[in-house]
């Protein structure tokens, strides 16, 4: 380590990232085989850490030693797990989702900032026909899954243990204070997708399609309603339920690409979106600030349609459902 207060910088960090029910004391010793009179010695900076213990820190917490070291690099690290072809790859992406949001909904301060080109997927499974269309849609097309092949949609197909796994989502999800920043296209892919399926007779019926349609109208209705009020809180359910705030600005400035930013405490995470439904995150801090401060730019550079821009909410919203109508055919 090249100096005393880089190490002391490199524990303070991996402090910063453990939640509060994590030991950070606890952790070292095990993940280095070493005392615990050991670990804090290197902890306070009175035993120098050698570069192959920093190492195995790094790789376990998921951080550049780069700028510990003090050394200009262009190289960041991410980690993710990798959703592609084969069987039950779906239902491990669900668990991945809840692990992540159970992890940022354990700090004290939490926040997350979505940049929407998509409908955030954490609002979808509000919507039991939507998450339905979504989960086949998935694992048939995009990740192939033998047992789908030739079969057609139908809701009476949906896999139960999806609607639980959405549900245990959006209940962590709930409780997570939340910024999204949509555009107009938004919800294009989503009308895409159905449209495709529509086109392409993968419909078990005409009756299926308006049933799906039908949802993301409810959902459209539903965020409209959080909008309104800046809460967050599932579909049927009164306002007064709501656990945490929900803003939402309208930015056609730029194109956007389903970034997660998540504000923890001291720390914060960056979420990329990759290959339909992966995500890889990183720690670096370098990265993240980056990443903070384009958010905070975006953010001042849109219409805030949550509690306040009543005209500019409802033109929004009725632009999105008129586009969804007119696909639909309602």
């Amino acid at each position: 380590m090249e100096s005393s207060n880089s190490q002391l910088q490199f524990f303070q960090h991996i402090k910063s990232i453990l939640p509060d029910h994590i030991s950070f004391v606890d952790e070292i010793p095990g993940l280095l085989d070493i005392s615990n009179d050991s670990a804090y010695r290197r902890i306070r900076g009175e035993k120098h850490i050698s570069l192959d213990e920093m190492q195995k820190l790094a790789s376990h917490f998921k951080i550049s030693i780069d700028q510990f070291l003090h050394l200009q690099s262009d190289s960041y690290i991410f980690s993710g797990d990798l959703a592609g072809p084969g069987q039950q790859v779906f239902e491990r992406w669900m668990e991945s989702v809840l692990k992540q949001l159970t992890i940022i909904s354990s700090f004290s301060h939490r926040h997350l900032y979505y940049l929407a080109k998509d409908i955030p997927i954490m609002d979808q499974f509000m919507i039991p026909e939507l998450l339905a269309f979504k989960s086949f849609l998935w694992r048939r097309s995009i990740l192939q899954y033998d047992d789908l092949r030739g079969l057609k949609f139908s809701l009476k197909d949906a896999v139960p243990g999806h609607q639980e796994m959405a549900k245990k989502i959006v209940d962590v999800y709930l409780k997570v204070p939340t910024t999204e920043i949509w555009n107009l296209e938004s919800i294009n892919s989503t009308i895409r997708q159905i449209e495709f399926y529509r086109e392409a007779n993968m419909f078990e019926t005409e009756d299926e399609v308006k049933k799906v349609y039908l949802g993301l109208l409810r959902l459209l209705n539903h965020l409209e309603q959080q909008a309104e009020t800046g809460l967050k809180f599932r579909p049927g359910d009164s306002p007064a339920t709501a656990t945490s705030e929900y803003q939402l600005f309208w930015n056609d400035l730029v194109t956007a690409d389903n970034t997660l930013l998540a504000e923890l405490d001291l720390k914060k995470i960056t979420f990329l979106n990759h290959s339909v439904i992966n995500f890889i995150h990183t720690t670096d801090i370098r990265f993240n600030t980056f990443m903070h401060d384009n958010m905070q730019n975006l953010v001042k550079r849109s219409t805030q349609l949550s509690k306040v821009g009543e005209k500019e909410r409802y033109q929004f919203f009725n632009r999105l459902r008129d586009k969804m109508k007119l696909a639909a055919r309602l």
